[in-house]
């Protein structure tokens, strides 16, 4: 969504590099640049105006810092600005008040709230460990008391099955009665919508509200509309009296104004977005990470989680130590592969180290790897598991198997088994000079020189936990 803001921030902020001091002279051309790109985003234009005042006024009463590049300081500002302009910090909800605590999703049709309410049941099921309860209380399309059913039963969580000929109050009352009997810890209550705001959509969320206590009441926008989701949150926060945003469809290549203004114009936090298609792809909002990402700072905290989570701290400790012993296997690098597959695309993951982003807008696109990834699990798929674990047996007979059960070449597994061969002697290699000592951390990356795991997160200012690290590759990256 921001590649193409990241990529004008980039272009700006080349005409005050190399400069000796931060002067109006010489920061004039970036803010003006700076004020385009933000323009071009769809940010609303009041939040653009007093950004650029903002960054204007305090680059220029900003004492250079000995040893600090111009430059460099005037990126810190803007990142620390465009952070501001987002909330500053992720604001969470308290979900251990007393229960059932009741969440009311609103929005307008097609923005993505009945998805939205199974992904944040899941990520509250497994991230934050809550007994939750699903209400249907959309009458006004029945289609979406299916799909939340449907949504509930895949992801094994309990539901009301309520009937449509009540009204939306009478539905949420009659649940949360439910939910109290089954000592449910957070109810999500998926509501009607519009496909634009009207009286009676907003008078219906008003009883539906004063049927419950005290609800959080979160409105789902959708990030590819822009300033419209900007107006329209607007409109319901006056309405109804929102405690969160949350914005959907944050993978698309829409030109994110929505997330840099929202914040700014209705004062209410955005506390989540989705990230993708799949019930496990929505993630806390954290604005100053995000101010990272589009300033291609990387965003190694949202990383290091993605890992920890993604991947078996045991089976990453023995892929470690069967690489120190050169006795890494194919069928070990199979489950490298599956690894970095639950990590996200290829893509995704470098745009999160810091300095990648400009380094892949020269390479381009990245599919044709992760095609050749595909390619490679074809081919291994098609190996019996003596020869996944001692690639040496597969000699001319068992190459034109596997390649007939692939639908390869004998030339194609001939490739594989080479590239297999000089990985793991390269991973060898680097498992013995990280065993030494002898292997630095990158830039704003914890160091790889045999630590046990690195106590401080990387511009987080909070301590973290000791302990073994885990990383997409076995461990080793993040030791």
């Amino acid at each position: 969504m921001f590649d193409n803001l990241s990529e004008k921030f980039s272009d700006a902020f080349k005409n005050i590099q190399g400069k000796g001091k931060i002067a109006e002279s010489n920061i004039e051309e970036t803010l003006k640049e700076v004020r385009t790109a933000l323009l071009e985003a769809d940010v609303n234009f009041k939040v653009v105006k007093s950004f650029v005042n903002n960054v204007k006024e305090k680059a220029l009463g900003e004492k250079v810092i000995r040893g600090v590049n111009p430059g460099e300081q005037f990126v810190k500002i803007v990142h620390d600005e465009l952070a501001a302009v987002m909330g500053n910090e992720h604001e969470e909800i308290n979900f251990d008040r007393p229960g059932p605590l009741p969440l009311l999703i609103v929005g307008l049709n097609g923005a993505g709230k009945t998805t939205f309410t199974g992904k944040l049941a899941l990520f509250l099921k497994k991230k934050k460990k809550k007994d939750v309860y699903l209400i249907p209380a959309d009458n006004f399309r029945p289609a979406a008391k299916d799909q939340l059913l449907t949504h509930a039963k895949n992801l094994d969580i309990d539901f009301f099955d309520s009937d449509l000929s009540m009204t939306p109050a009478e539905i949420v009352k009659a649940g949360m009665k439910e939910a109290e009997n089954l000592r449910k810890e957070v109810v999500l209550i998926d509501t009607a919508g519009r496909l634009e705001v009207d009286e009676d959509l907003m008078g219906q969320l008003v009883d539906v509200k004063n049927a419950v206590k005290d609800p959080e009441v979160l409105m789902v926008a959708d990030a590819m509309t822009g300033q419209v989701a900007v107006d329209v949150a607007k409109v319901f926060h006056e309405k109804i009296g929102l405690t969160g945003v949350v914005l959907s469809k944050m993978d698309s290549d829409a030109r994110g104004g929505a997330a840099l203004s929202i914040r700014e114009v209705t004062q209410v936090p955005i506390r989540y977005i989705s990230v993708g298609e799949k019930m496990k792809d929505l993630e806390p909002f954290h604005p100053d990470r995000l101010a990272k990402r589009i300033l291609d700072m990387g965003d190694v905290l949202t990383l290091v989680e993605k890992a920890e989570e993604a991947i078996d701290e045991k089976e990453a400790e023995a892929m470690m130590k069967k690489m120190e012993k050169n006795q890494f296997t194919i069928e070990d690098f199979m489950k490298q592969m599956n690894m970095m597959k639950n990590l996200g695309s290829m893509e995704s993951l470098l745009k999160m180290i810091p300095g990648m982003g400009g380094m892949l807008r020269q390479v381009g696109d990245l599919s044709p790897a992760e095609e050749e990834m595909d390619k490679m699990k074809v081919i291994i798929g098609s190996m019996t598991k003596q020869e996944r674990k001692n690639y040496k047996i597969i000699k001319d007979s068992r190459k034109e198997r596997i390649a007939r059960g692939s639908g390869r070449t004998v030339k194609d597994v001939d490739e594989f088994i080479k590239k297999f061969v000089q990985m793991k002697e390269m991973m060898s290699g680097m498992m013995g000079m990280m065993k030494g000592g002898g292997l630095p951390g990158m830039p704003g990356m914890p160091g790889m020189g045999g630590q046990k795991g690195f106590r401080q997160a990387p511009g987080s200012g909070k301590k973290r936990k000791k302990g073994k690290g885990k990383g997409p590759f076995g461990g080793g990256f993040f030791r």
